[in-house]
């Protein structure tokens, strides 16, 4: 349930999880993990991991917002679409170090199954997240 784009290129021992859709000339550096439901625009150059449902965006990769388009096409119901974006806004526009951000998403994702993949991907991740 992937999609590449035309000539999205990825680097060895990249993973992709389900429903990640890289636009047009996405690069992907070795190693990276990208999460499911991201989406990347068109000549997006990733060098580090991409958290579940994350649009990602330009050269050295940066977090624009959720992919809440995707969500909605897909079935998630609009609450669970809320609490994504409540996530999200907590790891990225709180300023928060990703220990905080994490121990502040783990309160929120109380019987949220969304959101603990959501941890279980920033806790799995090698290389960073994009930030």
């Amino acid at each position: 349930h992937t999609i590449l784009a035309n000539n999205s290129s990825l680097a060895g021992h990249v993973s992709i999880d389900d429903y990640a859709i890289l636009g047009g000339f996405t690069l992907v550096h070795q190693f990276c993990k990208i999460g499911s439901h991201i989406i990347t625009a068109v000549n997006t150059v990733v060098f580090k991991d991409i958290p579940p449902y994350v649009i990602a965006a330009g050269y050295d990769a940066k977090p624009n917002g959720i992919n809440a388009e995707g969500l909605k096409r897909r079935g998630f119901d609009p609450k669970i679409i809320a609490k994504i974006k409540e996530a999200y806004k907590i790891l990225y526009r709180q300023g928060l170090s990703l220990n905080e951000a994490e121990e502040k998403i783990k309160l929120l994702s109380k019987d949220t199954e969304e959101l603990n993949l959501y941890i279980d991907f920033i806790a799995k991740s090698t290389r960073g997240i994009i930030r």
